[in-house]
């Protein structure tokens, strides 16, 4: 979700690359957005941006025209108007080509020139809010970068507030005191101050309220000196995010995103730990995570892990019961392997019926030996071919009685 320092950085985007261009015709939105439309027309206007803790100012400017008087209804939408956009979870403005146009851009500003350009407001999972004619929400505190004095002056003056009741990590993210402030701040701004995530914040506060300020040091003299206090890192951290991309920044962030990982001390770092909060939002810390840690939620360490490498596939060879070696290709390789672990064995036992049909009249290996073994013995031989016959010869009645094999005498055993 885009925080201060990314409204900010959007604002300095927007300044720059609409410096000195002349916009023409209508704003439009998008028909799948459930924004209200933007009723501003004119033939040319100019625009500027500001921003204020996570909110954005767009002023269109329209450029007059002395000579001819224009009509009524072009007057009234000749004025200049302010546009409030709120970014939601998604939000970035984009300069395109008109024929490069994104897919979720759901604001759209054509400039004047030919072939245009379009400003856009992008906004996938369309979160993103506006306001026609509209001014900074009155319950949004100062701005933690642009207003400092204020912004903690707003803090100091309100401690009473049911507000500061809650842990530290959950009045970070209240924008009526600390507007600006998001998820990956919070973390980086309690790490830097060594306090525990879960403290509560007035007492975290309170011990600031008592401190005597010296007008005469100036915030960047206070930073170099000593170590900042927690609302003064309210305004450092998100400064030195704006910094660490400067001219540099586009409106897709990938030319900066491997330098701003590398910043990061605590936010999604490998040996951090985490716990959700009271509302479900994430907050990574080191540590003891303080007294009013949520029951039942157990913290999570963050392990770091190697990059593997990528693992050969190797043919798997199933042994079937008749002896054979049966080939079952290359494994695939997924997340869940149970549908190809099915086939797998459906084809073995395919298999197995096939080679079991192609083997039958022939002798199997404990037959082969047991021939093997009476092939010396006279009387076991007419037995076993006895047995090999399937359908016996018709008696003679003619012949003499053949004994059974129990009637037949035993032969003598030789002395040893």
């Amino acid at each position: 979700m885009p925080e201060g320092p990314e409204i900010s950085l959007a604002s300095q985007y927007i300044n720059g690359v609409c410096d000195g261009l002349v916009f023409s015709g209508r704003v439009e939105k998008s028909q799948v957005s459930k924004n209200s439309e933007v009723p501003f027309e004119s033939e040319a206007y100019l625009i500027s941006a500001t921003s204020r803790g996570k909110e954005l100012k767009l002023t269109l400017t329209p450029i007059s025209r002395p000579p001819a008087p224009p009509s009524k209804g072009q007057e009234q939408n000749q004025k200049p108007m302010d546009l409030i956009v709120r970014f939601g979870m998604s939000g970035l403005f984009k300069m395109t080509p008109e024929a490069e146009i994104p897919k979720h851009a759901h604001l759209r500003f054509y400039t004047k020139e030919s072939p245009r350009r379009t400003l856009c407001f992008v906004d996938f999972r369309r979160f993103g809010r506006w306001e026609a004619d509209g001014s900074w929400q009155p319950n949004r505190g100062p701005c933690v970068m642009l207003e400092y004095e204020k912004f903690r002056e707003n803090v100091l003056k309100n401690l009473s507030d049911k507000a500061f009741n809650k842990p530290i990590c959950e009045a970070l993210l209240d924008q009526k005191f600390f507007n600006g402030i998001g998820n990956y701040l919070r973390a980086e701004i309690l790490y830097r101050s060594k306090i525990p995530p879960f403290e509560k914040a007035r007492t975290v506060l309170e011990s600031l309220q008592r401190r005597e300020p010296d007008a005469a040091v100036t915030l960047s003299r206070k930073v170099k000196q000593e170590n900042p206090d927690l609302l003064e890192l309210c305004h450092v951290v998100p400064t030195e995010v704006v910094r660490l991309v400067g001219k540099g920044y586009n409106s897709e962030w990938s030319a900066y995103s491997s330098i701003f990982k590398e910043w990061l001390q605590c936010y999604s770092v490998p040996g951090m730990r985490s716990l959700q909060d009271a509302n479900g939002r994430t907050i990574w810390f080191q540590g003891n995570p303080g007294p009013l840690t949520p029951k039942g939620r157990k913290s999570r360490k963050r392990q770091p892990q190697a990059k593997k490498d990528p693992e050969v596939l190797s043919p798997k060879v199933t042994k079937s019961r008749a002896g054979k070696d049966l080939k079952i290709g290359t494994p695939k390789a997924g997340a869940d392997g149970r549908g190809e672990t099915k086939k797998r064995g459906r084809l073995v036992r395919e298999n197995a019926k096939v080679t079991a049909g192609n083997d039958v009249g022939k002798p199997t290996t404990r037959a082969r030996r047991k021939a093997l073994v009476t092939q010396d013995s006279p009387m076991a031989a007419p037995a076993v071919k006895s047995r090999n016959r399937r359908v016996s010869a018709p008696k003679d009645p003619a012949s003499p009685a053949v004994a059974s094999r129990a009637q037949r005498p035993r032969a003598k055993k030789a002395p040893c």
